[in-house]
């Protein structure tokens, strides 16, 4: 698959290594290009010279940037981005204290209405979105989104780097993740090992957990 990471940061070069290690063909863009040669030299991806040249050839266009900076990217690349799945890895830094808030994603989407949006990636720290195994257990890679299709485009993207996938719903659970990301942030804020990932274990997960571990 052709995917576009726009990004260079912790996260931009902890997907483009585990997307490249899969197989897949990843294109890194950034608000410095030299910043993206440079990950895209650790990581065996390829470096544009901008976002629009990454874009351009992309299935799924994955926005590894800080949720301050997606109205402005947003703006510049909204054209290029219709009709594609576009993947929102976003969280606040800290949550809205307004209970009736929106999610990242659902605001995103909005931003781009003839785009693709799907949460997913973002309950994961990027030491897992690197290497999603943790003694040989997957962790869980949740994905939420309102087209079907795209949805499953995602389910089978993290299946195919380690995750286990499990979908989440429509794009409003986005507002959830969101939720159990900041629980994992706050937790290792207070001297956690930024190591940690969320695995759902039930009677329905157990038996497909030894699978992939046998």
């Amino acid at each position: 698959m052709q995917i576009a990471i726009i990004g260079a940061g912790t996260v931009g070069r902890a997907l483009a290594s585990s997307l490249t290690r899969a197989g897949h063909s990843v294109t890194l863009s950034a608000k410095h290009p030299e910043h993206a040669a440079a990950a895209a030299a650790e990581t065996g991806a390829r470096a544009a010279r901008n976002n629009a040249e990454a874009i351009a050839a992309a299935d799924l266009v994955v926005l590894a940037v800080p949720v301050t900076a997606l109205d402005d990217l947003a703006g510049e690349i909204r054209s290029q981005l219709d009709g594609k799945v576009v993947v929102d890895v976003a969280n606040r830094p800290t949550p809205s204290p307004d209970a009736n808030a929106t999610s990242i994603a659902e605001e995103l989407q909005a931003k781009l209405p003839q785009a693709r949006v799907v949460k997913a990636f973002n309950t994961a720290f990027a030491s897992r979105q690197a290497a999603p195994t943790v003694g040989g257990i997957p962790s869980d890679g949740f994905v939420a989104a309102d087209d079907a299709d795209a949805k499953q485009t995602i389910l089978d993207l993290v299946e195919s780097i380690g995750f286990r996938p499990v979908d989440a719903g429509s794009l409003a659970a986005a507002r959830t993740l969101e939720g159990m990301a900041w629980l994992n942030i706050q937790r290792n804020m207070a001297g956690g090992s930024w190591q940690d990932a969320w695995v759902i274990v039930g009677p329905d997960t157990v038996e497909s957990t030894s699978d992939r571990r046998n």
